[in-house]
């Protein structure tokens, strides 16, 4: 672990795996977790079992991962539908200022490198997020997704 970032107030479970140049702080890690290098988990961020946070991803406040997840490299989370550096009266937006809009990926899930996930939006379980594409509706269980924006195209057969 060289050169992370791991707070005293991150939750961490048993033979959780953290490569170089993570910050944590505020977040809960499940069992059994690889998180890649050059990863950011922020405050209040839950990551359950069994999941594997691939590098350069971005989770921020607001999202829920359940176990056994899948999240690929360079993966971005949003939680503000309408950001703003100030308000109207010029001065610099705080915490006080804006909501954070929650968003979840159930158990099983996978989110494809480079994706863009919008707040907001609940990724069913087992679903697969094309690499690449912005989410920014719900996707249901057992769906494939992929494009910009992202469409269902089909559902996964077993």
């Amino acid at each position: 672990m060289e050169y992370c970032i791991v707070k005293e107030n991150v939750k961490l479970g048993k033979d959780v795996k953290i490569f170089s140049f993570v910050n944590l702080y505020g977040c809960e890690i499940g069992d059994r977790t690889k998180i890649g290098a050059f990863v950011e988990i922020q405050k209040g961020v839950i990551v359950g079992k069994d999941c594997k946070i691939s590098s350069h991803t971005f989770i921020c406040e607001g999202v829920t991962i359940e176990d056994r997840v899948f999240i690929g490299h360079n993966v971005t989370f949003i939680n503000d539908k309408y950001p703003r550096s100030a308000n109207e009266d010029g001065a610099m937006q705080t915490e006080t200022d804006w909501a954070v809009v929650p968003t979840f990926i159930k158990e099983g899930a996978s989110v494809g490198s480079s994706s863009t996930i919008l707040c907001g939006v609940t990724i069913g379980k087992n679903a697969i997020i094309g690499a690449g594409a912005v989410v920014t509706k719900d996707v249901p269980d057992n769906a494939i997704a992929a494009g910009v924006p992202a469409r269902i195209l089909r559902k996964i057969q077993k």
